[in-house]
């Protein structure tokens, strides 16, 4: 099974523009840019044939080529990252089973996360789309909660059946609990990480389908695959004592910055 790993990076973000570009200081106070450090945790993952970093934009172009990235130049009329991937796939040819999606806004992904994905499509050929979701811990549920509070549009969280399979992504911090849980109680609420394993063909169908209602809603490009009848796999992983979160929001610099710091990684 040939692997190809693509990062969509774009400059046109609404709510933070230019956020490929932030430099993001590590533990030893050296700034990387975002797309580099995604760029340094794909190289992490196993099982991965080819690294691409995807964009339309000139600046990030060169940027990610100055530290040595392949880049593929896609539309800028692609409206999220899995219609990116769909145009890398197209441009680069059927050479590839499966395609993994590593957002350019996550680079705390560890790089098991992935690598679950990529087995869960080696184990299950029926399998289409595959995306990891995380169990919250008592922090990172404050976290969601915070933003809410706060009216920041933070991170995703999922819901799904006995067999993995999506009933539903949202902003909002689903299930609703209705009380505090207590230091004992297990959380039922499971972040979604914003990364994808997809079949070839089912990343070119969703290539030409509309944008549905929730999707538009939501703002979330998973549930195009959900609104036309494609089951989306969800894989728990486990943190393994590292913290996760992506750079949604500008005030994300900062936490980000942190956990670089205490898990002393450069």
């Amino acid at each position: 099974m040939r692997v190809l790993l693509v990062i969509p990076a774009r400059y046109a973000s609404t709510r933070f523009p230019g956020k490929p570009l932030t430099p993001l200081r590590g533990a030893t106070g050296e700034a990387r840019s975002l797309i580099r450090r995604a760029w340094d945790a794909a190289h992490e993952v196993p099982g991965v044939d080819r690294i691409v970093v995807a964009t339309d934009d000139d600046r990030i172009r060169h940027a990610a080529e100055a530290f040595g990235a392949e880049v593929v130049m896609t539309s800028e009329r692609c409206r999220n990252g899995t219609e990116r991937c769909a145009a890398v796939s197209r441009a680069l040819g059927p050479g590839w089973d499966v395609v993994v999606n590593l957002q350019g806004d996550a680079p705390l992904t560890p790089p098991w996360f992935l690598g679950a994905l990529i087995g869960a499509m080696r184990g299950d050929p029926d399998c289409e789309m595959a995306t990891p979701v995380l169990r919250c811990d008592a922090h990172s549920l404050a976290s969601f909660l915070e933003d809410r509070r706060n009216g920041r549009v933070g991170a995703t969280t999922a819901v799904f059946g006995a067999e993995g399979n999506a009933l539903y992504f949202s902003k909002e911090v689903i299930p609703y609990t209705g009380r505090p849980l207590g230091p004992d109680e297990t959380i039922p609420v499971f972040h979604h990480v914003g990364a994808y394993a997809y079949r070839r063909g089912a990343l070119l169908r969703y290539d030409e389908w509309r944008e549905g209602p929730l999707e538009a809603w939501e703002g979330l490009e998973q549930l195009r695959f959900l609104e036309n009848g494609v089951p989306v796999r969800c894989v728990e992983v486990e943190a393994r004592g590292r913290a996760f979160w992506e750079v949604n929001n500008p005030e994300d610099v900062a936490r980000i910055e942190a956990i670089l710091a205490a898990e002393g990684r450069v």
